[in-house]
């Protein structure tokens, strides 16, 4: 009897990070069985422009008691409730035991709303708005990537209640640290091992010295290919977004600059600034187009650990190439989630959806934001029609 030809679309199988050289095991034929788990509420789309108990709208009083500047646009301050602490910090005590390691860190937690307005989103803010946001992420990742004792620094947003975000005011937030945590880390020395390698040449952008460089190509080898193939979702003149090949969550992207190597937010050109903050629009209206719904993820810069010296003087942290992972919890609806517990927690990360299936479906939705193509009397509380 004739082997069965194999299927990606309806066979199981498992796909390889190169980042993080960890599986995904991608069950497909998954994607039929029912479900009667968990369902979450819908996320409001009628919040007010101005929150009075709201601790991150303008002039309003935190709950630590600091009270906020009436701001335009962006505004950044510490955290009043930061992860970690700034230096001098006190060092570990002796380990009890060799199995049983710590280690001090320090640093800082900073808070940047991205508009003054409650009920915006990325997803709802003009490219131009979105431009002002990477501006202060550059001066942040600068400011704090330069001070002593400091190693790492990571930006991020949560955004829904289901992410973990404690208050729906457009914001994001920075930690910088004294120690450069595990999945960057990781990724890092991956990165740093390809670099050292001999790929095929394929005409992908290189790294530092003409070296391969693991992202450039990666995104090379997926611009490439017919769009109907692939898995890229949105391209610009300078960036790709794409569902990657080992993407765990349902509608993971990987939003990353493919002309040539980029470090970091701050080796970004004007243009390309430009087109990251056109990619950023078009990738969150079209989370929220999915489902009709503001859509929630967590998402996070990966670049180097620290701003260069000197940019024109390449180095070891330059085998970093800037990269965005969104990490979106939604899967068949508005209501329903992807939970990582289980056999993902004791084993490998499991997706039903392939990558290429969750690409087709991003890649076919409208740019335009769902709010914008709906008249008032389609809404009920701000939220569209079943």
């Amino acid at each position: 009897m004739a082997e069965p030809l194999f299927d990606s679309t309806s066979h199981p199988h498992r796909r390889l990070n190169p980042l993080t050289n960890e599986y995904t095991l991608v069950s497909p034929h998954r994607m039929k069985r029912p479900w009667q788990g968990q369902t979450e509420p819908p996320q409001p789309a009628n919040l007010p422009e101005y929150d009075p108990k709201c601790y991150l709208c303008p002039g309003n009083e935190r709950a630590g008691g600091a009270k906020n500047e009436d701001y335009e646009q962006v505004f950044v301050f510490e955290n009043d409730y930061a992860a970690v602490l700034p230096p001098p910090g006190p060092s570990a005590p002796p380990a009890p035991h060799s199995l049983l390691k710590m280690e001090p860190v320090q640093g800082g937690c900073d808070v940047l709303t991205f508009h003054r307005r409650h009920d915006l989103t990325l997803a709802r803010l003009s490219p131009r708005d979105i431009g002002k946001v990477i501006e202060q992420w550059c001066t942040i990742y600068e400011k704090r990537g330069r001070q002593e004792g400091i190693k790492y620094v990571q930006i991020f947003e949560n955004k829904g209640a289901m992410m973990g975000c404690s208050n729906p005011h457009p914001h994001g937030q920075v930690w910088s640290m004294s120690v450069i945590p595990t999945l960057p880390a990781t990724e890092l020395d991956n990165m740093s091992k390809y670099s050292l390698s001999s790929p095929t040449p394929s005409g992908a952008a290189q790294g530092p010295d003409g070296k391969p460089c693991l992202l450039c190509e990666y995104a090379h080898y997926e611009t490439g290919l017919p769009l109907e193939e692939g898995r890229v979702v949105h391209t610009n003149e300078h960036w790709v977004a794409l569902v990657p090949w080992w993407a765990i969550w349902p509608f993971e992207i990987l939003l990353l600059p493919y002309k040539r190597h980029i470090s970091s937010i701050l080796h970004l050109s004007s243009e390309e600034k430009a087109g990251f903050a056109d990619a950023l629009s078009v990738v969150t209206r079209r989370y929220d187009n999915l489902f009709s719904c503001s859509f929630a993820y967590s998402m996070g810069i990966h670049q180097r650990p620290l701003p260069s010296l000197d940019p024109e003087v390449e180095d070891e942290d330059d085998v970093a190439h800037l990269h965005l992972h969104f990490a979106p919890p939604l899967l068949r609806s508005a209501s329903i989630r992807k939970f990582l517990v289980g056999f993902e927690l004791m084993a490998e990360p499991q997706r039903d959806l392939t990558a290429e299936q969750a690409a087709v479906r991003l890649r076919g939705l409208q740019d335009v934001h769902y709010l914008d193509t709906q008249s008032d009397d389609e809404k009920v509380g701000g939220l569209p029609r079943d």
